[in-house]
């Protein structure tokens, strides 16, 4: 298990390490598209937000604004270059950046209000566990947004391939995975200029 999950962050950042440079001005016209999503989630002034998997940190800004001077921004990421190119671009005045693994997160059970993910379930090795992980560190009604600034069929015509039923962000299979992972969805939301989907962290029968 340790060696599958060496060898799965070292093909994460070799992956992303190599495009950390140009990635923001591969699509330079997403920015109202984190914020708008951000919008959505309905933070309040001095929330814990954290942003799993920020990349280059362009969802760090709008949840600043979200939750103000009083809250917690983080932004964790796997791939050193992915937050140094977040540093150079300024956002780090806008969160606290961790070189992190969300599998094994440095944070106390039910410490955040919610957490942000851009693009991120379909680089989770092991999606259960790691959502399971993200919901050990959200409170119970605290809230997951899944992200990204196209939706499945978009996306699949960006990279030049078929949208397929094991997609794991096609509703049938998103929510049954979302409800064994502590979380139940409750907004879902699959355009041409988005995917969101949100989803509130459960209470388990020990906290009940």
């Amino acid at each position: 298990m340790a060696d599958d999950r060496t060898n799965d962050h070292s093909r994460v950042r070799e992956f992303f390490g190599a495009r950390a440079a140009a990635w923001d001005s591969r699509f330079p016209d997403d920015d109202p598209a984190y914020a708008a999503a951000v919008g959505e989630m309905g933070l309040r002034a001095g929330d814990a937000v954290l942003d799993a998997g920020c990349g280059t940190g362009r969802a760090l800004e709008p949840l600043r604004a979200a939750v103000g001077p009083s809250g917690t921004v983080l932004g964790a990421d796997l791939t050193p270059e992915m937050l140094d190119a977040a540093r150079r671009a300024g956002r780090d005045r806008s969160g606290l950046l961790m070189l992190a693994d969300v599998a094994r997160l440095p944070l106390r059970g039910g410490s955040l209000d919610a957490v942000f993910g851009a693009g991120l379930i379909s680089h989770l090795p092991q999606p259960a566990e790691n959502l399971r992980e993200l919901a050990r560190v959200v409170r119970p009604g605290g809230l997951l947004a899944l992200f990204h600034p196209v939706g499945r069929a978009a996306l699949a015509t960006r990279q030049g391939r078929q949208v397929t039923p094991d997609d794991l962000r096609a509703e049938p299979n998103l929510r049954p995975l979302l409800s064994r992972s502590g979380w139940r969805l409750t907004s879902y939301a699959d355009e041409d200029d988005r995917f969101l989907a949100l989803a509130v962290r459960q209470e388990s029968a020990a906290e009940a």
